[in-house]
């Protein structure tokens, strides 16, 4: 079985045609992950029993002609912030070692619930602070296309799975771009879905107004299959929006689509090749009936800043709870005050005792204004910039990342480099918005991603364009 040309729509296919059993798709991926997840380290852990038991009642449900739905028998893995009732989810962190779920997110109950097979949780930076995937106590994932190269963050272990074909599609989570980077860099598809369209219920917190639950896949068809079966209300969360579900809407071209290229996005600070990749990828789209052109968003550059304040802040109230005296690790037989500051000390690592401490700061009496509320009027101007763009064009393009998959350990002494690999993608969480990201090229031989941006809850468009742009590179 050539798992390198399967994609969850053929799968389905085959599946249901009865020319594929999902025990055999299933035994076929726990291969490849006995085979390459050593030298990969993007699965910490795998569910093997469970996953053949799994495949083996979606079997059984097909030759009853009982299918679940669109993702049943499909292996799928999940990041390891995201809930699992019985299962250890850490979130990549010392502090949580051991802490087994007491329940399932929202979004794994949904993939339970459809009879996808669960094959275990991917690696990721602590509790989703990164971009590289190196902040992880289980040590760093290695991208699949060079093994000295990072396959970005927060979400790589998932980004890095299903592009070395461990498995079919990967959840993923994106505060400031830890779907849609790491996709990029990788050479596969990640969707960062509209705030509110999927229940963060059962998702560890990092910052809850921006984090958002999403796929990744080989496809921009897969990624909207695993998006169907995600979305929706829940009272469980309430943030989550009760509109139109989304619906897949697939064109034959781009007629009448009128695109936006935000001019700051394509200043200095860009690999030559990177642009060149995604100026090919414009033209692609431009040959299928795309109206392109450019449009002015500002706060574009301000967006980065005012994300690594909101951030650090709404880190620091979310991360107060791992104190060492409810669940996860504790350093015993000390005063009260003593266990907090050494659980805490040693159950996280650098970037998230970093981050904490910004945040902290920058809420302290006398800087809460100066710093927090500040970023949030700042915030506001950027929701609205975006809705001026949005008045003349459908969607905006920019590059995913600005630079290709870089060296392993080349950015971690240097925050704020790291931190600039987020500077085309945190103003979509900023603002709340749906975003995609597609491969489009490669430079310097590895992969590069071209980021779609859309109107919110309008996941259909940006889709739409990406699978135009794919059929157009074929």
């Amino acid at each position: 079985m050539k798992l390198n040309e399967l994609t969850i729509t053929e799968a389905r296919k085959r599946l249901d045609a009865g020319d594929l059993a999902s025990l055999d798709l299933t035994r076929a991926c726990l291969d490849e992950i006995k085979n390459l997840n050593p030298s990969l380290n993007a699965f910490i852990e795998v569910y093997e029993t469970e996953a053949l038991e799994q495949a083996r009642r979606s079997d059984e449900r097909h030759a009853k002609g009982e299918c679940y739905g669109a993702l049943d028998g499909i292996p799928i893995g999940l990041k390891d912030n995201l809930l699992n009732q019985g299962k250890e989810t850490s979130s990549a962190s010392n502090i949580l070692q051991g802490h087994v779920s007491a329940y399932d997110a929202t979004v794994v109950r949904k993939l339970k619930e459809q009879g996808a097979v669960i094959l275990g949780r991917t690696n990721m930076d602590e509790f989703a602070m990164g971009s590289s995937t190196e902040h992880s106590c289980y040590g760093p994932t290695k991208n699949p296309h060079d093994l000295e190269r990072v396959p970005g963050g927060s979400s790589g272990g998932s980004a890095a799975a299903v592009a070395a074909d461990l498995c079919l599609a990967a959840l993923g989570s994106d505060t400031g771009g830890s779907i849609r980077q790491p996709a990029a860099l990788c050479g596969i598809v990640g969707l960062k879905p509209t705030y509110g369209r999927v229940s963060r219920f059962g998702l560890m917190a990092m910052a809850s107004s921006l984090d958002q639950i999403g796929p990744f896949a080989k496809t921009s068809e897969d990624a909207a299959l695993v998006l169907e079966a995600l979305q929706g209300a829940d009272a469980m969360d309430q943030t989550t929006a009760d509109v139109a579900p989304f619906v897949p809407d697939w064109k034959s071209d781009l007629s009448g689509v009128r695109i936006g290229l935000p001019r700051q996005a394509w200043g200095a600070g860009m690999h030559a090749e990177v642009r060149s990749a995604v100026l090919q990828g414009v033209e692609i789209l431009k040959s299928r009936g795309a109206q392109v052109k450019e449009v002015d968003l500002p706060y574009a550059e301000e967006a980065l800043a005012a994300y690594y304040i909101i951030m650090p802040c709404e880190v620091s109230a979310n991360l107060a709870r791992f104190d060492g005296m409810r669940f996860g690790a504790r350093v015993a037989d000390l005063p009260l005050f003593e266990t907090y500051a050494k659980s805490r000390g040693q159950g996280f690592g650098a970037e998230a005792r970093r981050r904490i401490l910004l945040g902290t700061y920058a809420l302290s009496r006398g800087y809460y204004d100066a710093y927090y509320v500040k970023a949030k009027r700042v915030q506001t101007l950027i929701r609205e910039a975006y809705a001026k763009a949005f008045e003349e064009v459908d969607m905006l393009v920019t590059p995913t990342a600005p630079s290709p998959a870089f060296r392993l350990g080349e950015k971690t002494t240097d925050p704020l480099t790291m931190y600039l690999e987020d500077v085309f993608t945190v103003g979509v969480n900023v603002a709340g918005l749906p975003a995609v990201s597609v491969p489009c090229g490669l430079a310097e031989g590895l992969p590069v991603g071209m980021q779609l941006i859309g109107r919110h809850f309008d996941e259909a468009s940006i889709l739409a364009a990406a699978k135009i742009h794919a059929d157009g590179v074929e």
